[in-house]
């Protein structure tokens, strides 16, 4: 079938322009959450892109979210690093939300770590909190596959027995112990946001099986899984969603709580890629 999807070809625009100002192959991409962009000052840089100055790119405009593309060197790997992401609320659909996974893949990404700021839905989370993400479910009402399939992304039915890959997840536990960093494990439950939920939805979400919720993650592993990247989660948890003791979450606080625990994840990250051989 001929390729007929013009995401593919805005992907292409984009892959051209960020050639002409780098040659850089990164092998990791690294997306940085809510209050979580301080790890870009651990990369030692070979080039930073605006969002602004790459064709088709959405543009952050969530607060804490800079909006750049990062290439350089992390614990001695190539890395590219999204410091800024997009959300299904802020309007964008889902080939927006994706853009950039697609885009880092086509510049040489093979692998996926994605970090977020998460609510505690399990009662044994602290504010503060590291959560590896050992799976997910999708309550965003809409997949980032949904229209024209493009042979060029993968295939049209991936497989999301693995979404998390179990070798990676080994090497987190690793070196969360290695850094003395507590470390929790869950199912991550993404919804659309912005508002965030009341009692009763957290107490819903909890019988659905989740651990942490928050509003974004799922499309790009699901977009990142479809082209055969391997993926690392690991969640930030700002708030404690505990529907029986259940405080005002303020915007600020959250971003706080995520800026005060990321060398937790900076640390975390830069000793799995060093665990990389």
């Amino acid at each position: 079938m001929s390729s007929s999807y013009p995401i593919l070809s805005q992907i292409q625009d984009a892959v051209r322009y960020i050639r002409t100002q780098t040659d850089f192959i990164p092998d990791y991409a690294i997306i940085l959450g809510t209050g979580l962009g301080a790890l870009a000052r651990e990369i030692a840089p070979a080039c930073v892109i605006d969002y602004k100055d790459i064709p088709h790119s959405p543009l952050s405009t969530v607060e804490s979210h800079s909006g750049k593309l990062i290439f350089g060197t992390l614990a001695g790997k190539n890395v590219v690093a999204m410091q800024g992401r997009f959300h299904y609320y802020e309007g964008y659909d889902m080939a927006q939300v994706t853009f950039h996974v697609r885009v880092m893949k086509f510049l040489g990404a093979t692998n996926l770590f994605i970090s977020n700021a998460s609510g505690g839905i399990n009662l044994a989370f602290k504010r503060g909190d590291l959560m590896l993400i050992t799976d997910h479910i999708n309550l965003q009402g809409a997949n980032p596959l949904i229209g024209v399939n493009e042979p060029a992304f993968g295939v049209r039915f991936p497989d999301m027995s693995e979404p998390y890959a179990y070798s990676l997840m080994a090497l987190v536990e690793n070196a969360a112990r290695t850094e003395k960093i507590h470390l929790h494990q869950g199912v991550y439950i993404a919804v659309t946001g912005p508002s965030l939920e009341t009692r009763a939805e957290y107490r819903m979400l909890r019988m659905l099986g989740a651990d942490a919720v928050g509003m974004s993650t799922v499309p790009e592993v699901i977009v990142a899984r479809q082209m055969g990247m391997t993926v690392m989660g690991l969640c930030i948890i700002t708030d404690e969603c505990d529907p029986d003791n259940l405080a005002e979450a303020k915007v600020e606080d959250i971003i706080a709580a995520a800026a005060g625990a990321e060398p937790k994840l900076t640390a975390i990250i830069k000793r799995v890629l060093a665990l990389i051989q």
